[in-house]
Formats: C-alpha cells, structure tokens, sequence
C-alpha cells in the first residue's frame, strides 16, 4: 500500500470482495442465467403493479419502520412485528448483526462451505472467524460447538445452506442453541426455508420465540422474485431487535421495496406456484445430472450442487466455458472450497432444458 494512503481497520484488508454470479455472455446471446438462485417465476403480478403505484411518490422518504412490511410478513407467520426488522437484503441484517455483536478479540463461526458473507461481515467488524469442518456437506453441530471458545460472540448457520442445498434437522437446531452459552447468538439464515418440504425442517420461528439470543434471518430474493429490490427481514428477540433499529439506517428500505414486499408477502398462490416448479423440476434436474455421470449433492432449496469427476478431461472449469459458449450462466463455487463443481440454479422449463442439453454434449464429447 503506497506511503500516507489511509488504513482500514483491521481486518478489511483480509477479505476477499464477494463476486456474485456472472450474467452476462459473450456475443449478445439472451442468457439462461442459472447462476444467482433466482425464481424463474418473476415476481408477483400484484407486487409489480405495486411498484407501479409507488413510481407516483418518488418525492417521498420512505416509512422509516417499514410498517406495512413488517405487518405483512407478521400476518403470514403469526409473529410479534415489533420483533420484526428489516434491511436491505438479509445480507445487510448480517452485516448489522456483526456490527453490533461483534468486535476486535471476537470470534464468530460459520461452517467449511457457509455464505461467503459471513467471513466477510466478521472480518469487517475486526472479529476472527472460525470455520467448522461440515459432515458430508451438512452442518455438523458437534465441529461447530468442539470450537467455541471464551471470545466467541456469534455462530452463523445457513439452513438451508448455499451453495450445497443441504440442511440439519431442527432437533440439531435445538442441540446447538442449549449447548452454546447464553450470550453467544446464534443467527439461522433461512434465505430458501420457502422452498423445503421436509417434516423436520423448521426455519427458527419457534427458537426465537422462545429464547432471547436467537435471530433468524429470510430474504425476499428468491421464492418472492424481488432481489432487483434488496428486502429482506429478521426474526429476533425483542432486545437485539431494538439494538438492530438502533444503528440501521433510519430509511434503508424504499418506497417501492416496501409496497411490493408486503404485497408479494400477502401472494400466496404466487408463492406456492414458484413452489410446485421447483418440486417439478429440482429431482428432474438432479437425475439428468446423475445420469450424465456428475455428483450430484442432494438440495432441498431451488439450486443443485455438481461434482466432475476427480480425474479425467471432463473438468467444472471447462463446463462452464462450454455452457457459456452456449448462452448458459452457471455458478462457479471455487471461492466456496469446490474448485471442480458447479451450482446451476433451477429455472424456467426451457432454460433447463437448454442447460441440461448442453451439458450433455459437453459430457458426451459432442461439442464441436
């Protein structure tokens, strides 16, 4: 760094800037862009015409509670919306978190495979982050708990977690809240809860309702089909909430994000059909996959996880050249600890289709 340049504080220059998935292709192509875990849905006809609507008062400042959200979401769940606070995107409720939990001589852990944004929103804070090793792609309560120490503050767990698809039951939930200490919270990133059906699967409502060191947090990027609008909302016990609404920002959420927010809450048959897709069409994508001869990592989210094999000329690297060749945007998960996997994202019939095809003839050989 040159001489009498500023320094950040410590920490900021450990991170590594986050790099979403491309969506862009060479030549112009329209692509079939599987690389952000988007609904191929769209969102909700009535929230876009909220959005319309709110295109009238542009000249306003926004309800700085986000009121009419926050009560949205509380009638869906049957929640307190008071202890309901909301941010832009779930990703700045992490970074708000961190920001008030966490600290120089801090530990926060997540687990080996867990959302990037984690290690970034630790370190910004000037905490050290702790990385658990995962069991066959799962969290794995017992690693997370063999590395708590006296400086830790906060455990991130992403349940479901990206970008493997997988979850731990809530009884595993629970086991981690009792054995942690009580000033340790314990944030459940529950960004794609909407979309499993597994009978023990629970998102956290019920932890937070019934402890005060619990925070769950969701999104509306993804079933709602509103990421071009950052929504998203947390969880919490009454106190982190009012530290939360302490140090967010007084208008972090804008007129029209908050107008279609709680009216796609209130969509629910919008809701449930990008639900039924992803049912259709995630154990469709998966068994193409595993008949092409790739890993496929068992998901409960609208994305899947897919391995090369260890040896041979059949590399993520050069699938991903070739899908992109072909107008197809895949996720490359290097940063993410798999240097030879891709992450496709289940979309539209036709972009499925269209991925699956071209990986087939990359598999095949048959790509001239």
């Amino acid at each position: 760094m040159p001489m009498n340049t500023p320094l950040p504080r410590p920490g900021i220059l450990d991170i590594n800037a986050y790099v979403p998935g491309e969506s862009k292709v060479p030549g112009g192509i329209k692509p079939a862009k599987l690389s952000s875990n988007e609904t191929p849905l769209g969102a909700s006809p009535q929230a876009i015409e909220a959005y319309r609507a709110a295109a009238l008062e542009l000249e306003r400042y926004p309800d700085g509670q986000a009121t009419a959200l926050r009560a949205a979401i509380a009638r869906r769940y049957g929640l307190d919306a008071s202890r309901i606070v909301c941010g832009s995107g779930s990703d700045e409720l992490l970074a708000l978190i961190a920001r008030a939990y966490l600290g120089p001589g801090d530990e926060a852990i997540y687990t080996e495979h867990g959302f990037l944004v984690y290690r970034i929103v630790i370190l910004t804070n000037g905490a050290t982050p702790i990385i658990a090793p995962e069991q066959q792609l799962h969290a794995d309560v017992d690693a997370i708990l063999a590395r708590v120490t006296a400086r830790t503050r906060v455990v991130f767990i992403a349940n479901p977690n990206n970008p493997t698809g997988t979850y731990i039951p809530i009884d595993e939930v629970r086991r981690l809240r009792a054995a942690l200490r009580d000033d340790i919270v314990l944030v459940l990133d529950a960004a794609y809860a909407e979309y499993v059906s597994r009978n023990d699967y629970e998102a956290g409502i019920e932890l937070v309702a019934t402890t005060s060191n619990t925070v769950m947090t969701r999104t509306f990027s993804k079933i709602h089909g509103l990421a071009a609008l950052r929504i998203g909302w947390a969880y919490c016990p009454a106190a982190i909430a009012d530290v939360l609404n302490r140090i967010r920002g007084p208008f972090n959420l804008s007129v029209p994000a908050i107008a279609c927010g709680a009216t796609a809450m209130d969509d629910s048959e919008h809701m449930q059909a990008a639900k039924a897709h992803n049912d259709t069409w995630l154990p469709r994508v998966a068994g193409k996959l595993q008949s092409l001869g790739l890993d496929v990592t068992p998901s409960v989210a609208n994305f899947v996880l897919f391995h090369f094999p260890s040896s041979g000329s059949k590399t993520a690297n050069g699938a991903d050249e070739y899908l992109k060749s072909q107008g197809v945007i895949v996720r490359k998960v290097g940063a993410y600890g798999f240097a030879n996997s891709l992450r496709m994202t289940i979309g539209s019939e036709a972009d499925n289709v269209r991925a699956l095809t071209a990986l087939e003839a990359f598999m095949n050989g048959s790509t001239s």
